[in-house]
This record gives C-alpha cells, structure tokens and sequence, in this order.
C-alpha cells in the first residue's frame, strides 16, 4: 500500500506541475464570478443562474482536466519511456495503475475544492448584496449547504470518468483515448434511454443489445442533481448513497480490466 502511495504522491506532483489544471481552475472561477453579471440581465433569477452556472462550470472543467490529464498518465511515462525504469523497481504493474489513478483523484479533489471555495464566495457575495425582500423570495438560502450534495455527486462522475480515461490509456493513443473517454460520457448521460429502447424498436436483437449496453456503459445520469439542488427540491440520502456505491463499483471494474490490460503489454 505504501508504494501505491508514493506513486499516487508523484503522479500528483506531475498533475499539479501541468498548466492545465490551474488554467481550468481559473476558467472556472471566472466563470462563476462573471455569471454574477450575467445574472443581472435576467431578473429574478439572477441566483438560480449563479447557482447553475456555477455547477456546470465546476462539471465541464472537471472533465476537462479528469481527460485530458488521465489520458496521459500513462503514454506519457511509455512515449519517454520512463515506464521501464519504474517497472525495474519495486513496484509492480498494478501498483503503478492504482497509484496513477489516486494521484489523478487527488488532484481533481483539490482542483474542485478550490472551485467550491469560490462559488460560495461567489454566492456569500450575493446574499450580503441582497436585500431582506430580495432573501425572502429566494426558494432556498443562496449558500444552501445542500449544494454540496451536487458538488459530490459531480467528484463521484469524475472519478469514474478518470478511471475509465485511464483504462483506454492503457492500450490506445491519447487521442482516441480522448475522444473513447468522451463518448462514453456522453453515451453515460443518456444511458437510461437504452433500457427503453425495446418500445421503439420492434426486433427483439435490437433491444436485446441495447439492453446489453445499459448495464455495460457506464450510467451516469444519477449524478446529476444540479436542477434539484438549486430549486431546492430533495435529494434524498439513499440516492446519493447507491449513487456513490454504483460509482465505486463501476470504478473497481475499470481499474481490475486497466492492470490487466496493462500486465499483458510487452514494453520490450
């Protein structure tokens, strides 16, 4: 477990010496502090837009740093050919996908927790320039904890979607991995069409497969809970809980067929 460790500690200090988590970070804070004044061409909705701005912005980056980072976790170490230098140590093929993956995780964790500090700032900002009428015909409180239920869910995404980014490193170009890795997160959201598919199709094959690719590809339609975090319906912890547990499950699977794909690579 330790060696996992140091793996992940190193594979973190290359993500954070990379441009591209903190250029995101800073796209994504700007955003947020801008949908302050988009919110004042619209009003009466000027919070709910602050509110849901903010969520995407904290989405879309993060799936932006969780691709284009996780992809190149391992290319990077084969095309420099790093990879055969680590793999003479102590450190066996699985440890070094495992610490890899941690290391990317952390990184996206602390890049979200920098972007959740300044959309409560955002919102803080809003309630103290708010008026007591203005407070009262808000729904719910502009720095509503339950956002933070969102802004798990969305980590949870993330962690699934960089776990399945590096599954296609293992074997494939950082392109197609790329473009791989998108597909699915984008097939992941309108999974649940899958399971249905049998009352528009009338061949049984058809919806055979299709029944098929629902349990297969990932779903990660649960994960979205922004609109109901910020028109302050519930959510309740059940969801949230089988939400998570889903994602752990899925993530293990990624990571069991990611070691074994890469203990069958030969780097000679």
């Amino acid at each position: 477990m330790r060696t996992i460790w140091i793996v992940a500690g190193a594979a973190f200090k290359e993500s954070v010496r990379d441009r591209v988590p903190y250029t995101m970070v800073v796209f994504a804070v700007l955003m947020m502090a801008a949908s302050y004044l988009i919110s004042e061409l619209t009003a009466g909705q000027d919070l709910k837009i602050i509110k849901d701005l903010g969520l995407a912005a904290m989405s879309v980056f993060g799936l932006v740093i969780a691709v284009f980072i996780g992809i190149g976790l391992v290319s990077k170490e084969v095309e420099r050919k790093s990879v055969f230098g680590l793999l003479t140590k102590p450190v066996t093929r699985a440890q070094f996908i495992l610490g890899k993956y941690l290391g990317l995780v952390t990184t996206l964790a602390v890049n979200l927790s920098v972007m959740t500090v300044a959309y409560y700032g955002v919102l803080f900002y809003m309630n103290g320039m708010a008026t007591e009428a203005m407070r009262a015909g808000w729904p719910v409180p502009a720095t509503d904890p339950r956002l933070l239920v969102a802004v798990v869910l969305i980590m949870g995404e993330l962690a699934v979607v960089t776990a399945i980014a590096l599954m296609f490193s293992t074997f494939s170009s950082p392109l197609l991995s790329a473009m791989l890795t998108l597909g699915l997160w984008v097939s992941g959201h309108f999974n649940g069409d899958l399971r249905q598919f049998e009352q528009v199709v009338d061949q049984p094959a058809v919806a055979w497969i299709a029944r098929g690719l629902y349990y297969v590809l990932p779903n990660l339609a649960p994960f979205n809970v922004k609109a109901e975090v910020v028109y302050g319906m519930p959510v309740s912890a059940s969801h949230v809980g089988f939400t998570l547990l889903y994602a752990l499950t899925y993530i293990a699977a990624l990571l069991v067929a990611a070691v074994a794909i890469f203990r069958r690579r030969d780097f000679r």
